[in-house]
């Protein structure tokens, strides 16, 4: 049974570098391609990447753990450190 995992990657820019970050964001490039990676931008500089994968059974199994995650960029270019989160799929309608 295959389960999906999304993995939430935000930051917020420093002063006046939401652009740089936000292209930042964007050229990054994972391990591995994921089966769907979408960007977002919000009020207050922020980015929030998210990324979907599709597991072989849970996400206990240990391979969600090992899924590739945008790096923590420059700190110059971010006010704070990075926030990440994974939530795995319980229900698709």
């Amino acid at each position: 049974m295959s389960t999906t995992i999304a993995v939430m990657w935000e930051a917020r820019a420093a002063d006046g570098r939401g652009n740089e970050l936000l292209e930042w964001a964007r050229s990054q490039v994972l391990a591995r391609e994921p089966a769907r990676r979408e960007v977002f931008r919000a009020p207050q500089d922020r980015v929030l990447v998210i990324t979907w994968w599709e597991t072989g059974t849970d996400a206990a199994d240990g391979g969600a753990r090992a899924l590739p995650e945008l790096p923590e960029p420059a700190a110059d270019l971010i006010a704070r450190p990075v926030h990440r989160w994974r939530f795995e799929s319980v229900e698709l309608t």
